[in-house]
């Protein structure tokens, strides 16, 4: 779970690593090579390199600059970096958010692109606030009624990324058909909810498209987990493009998939999908008239 003294900020730190690991293997140094000249251990080096270090010394990263002869400049932006790691994200202090999905969220907030696959429930980022109530209730039995709204609120709040004047992100949801028909709450609440998915698909920089039952199962794609690939802004100044990762989540926890081979096998299913679903016109008017039919 996090905690106040978690620093939150995924991104900067999986960013350092990378830098690191490359500049140690520009100069040629093994990871034995690296940890003996810095007199730490080759797992701590690993953990350092994998962005794991809740917070790196800055005096660590003077030495590992030194070591790997990078000259002032980058090393200065390294340092930026590592600041950037101990900085608290909005979410941080509560006991709330376990420490898998935290890192998530910290990836979704500096994301470009979401892609986005559901086969039983609303997508997060897409819940209204009375369909999110009716969907935390019995995830969490032991929680407070205190703790409930809490989690509606930081839900909440984690969906202004689509609707921020600033760089809102761009997302794509795939969603199946069936998520329309799975009631959670009330008629009114499973209403209400539709109608927002379709308004929210009208903006811009969202997309919608409906996974119909008559699609059986289309192309190479199979019944696979929910999934979200993130890609991120390109052209960084420091160190280059960060790499896009999957994010699955099961009832046992989170995982990640980085790998150039499973990204490319997410891609693959996400065409797959894609390619069977209802044009986002279609999906909105699905939407509505769903909508409608829980009205009557």
């Amino acid at each position: 779970m996090a905690r106040d003294d978690q620093p939150g900020s995924t991104l900067p730190r999986r960013q350092l690593g990378r830098a690191l690991r490359e500049a140690r293997q520009g100069v040629g140094f093994t990871l034995e090579q690296a940890a003996r000249e810095m007199e730490m251990s080759k797992t701590s080096v690993i953990r350092i390199e994998k962005g794991h270090n809740d917070k790196v010394k800055l005096r660590d990263v003077d030495e590992f600059g030194r070591l790997y002869e990078l000259d002032d400049e980058q090393i200065d932006d390294l340092k930026n970096l590592a600041q950037q790691s101990s900085t608290k994200s909005w979410w941080a202090g509560t006991h709330l958010i376990k420490a898998g999905f935290a890192a998530y969220l910290e990836l979704e907030s500096a994301a470009s692109e979401l892609h986005i696959y559901h086969s039983s429930i609303v997508p997060g980022l897409l819940q209204s606030l009375e369909y999110a109530r009716h969907v935390v209730r019995p995830f969490f039995p032991i929680d407070t009624p205190e703790d409930v709204e809490q989690r509606v609120a930081l839900r909440m709040r984690r969906a202004a990324i689509l609707t921020r004047q600033h760089r809102p992100i761009h997302a794509e949801f795939l969603i199946h058909e069936s998520v329309l028909h799975i009631r959670v709450g009330s008629a009114g609440t499973m209403s209400r909810q539709l109608r927002h998915i379709a308004d929210m698909s009208t903006r811009p920089n969202i997309s919608v498209r409906i996974l119909p039952f008559a699609a059986g199962i289309p192309g190479t794609w199979c019944p696979v987990l929910p999934y979200i690939i993130l890609d991120f802004p390109t052209g960084s100044r420091e160190f280059g493009n960060e790499p896009p990762v999957v994010h699955t989540e099961t009832t046992m926890g989170t995982m990640f998939f980085e790998s150039d081979e499973d990204l490319k096998i997410y891609r693959g299913i996400h065409e797959s999908v894609r390619e069977a679903t209802l044009g986002e016109c279609q999906s909105r008017d699905l939407l509505r008239q769903v909508a409608r039919r829980y009205e009557q």
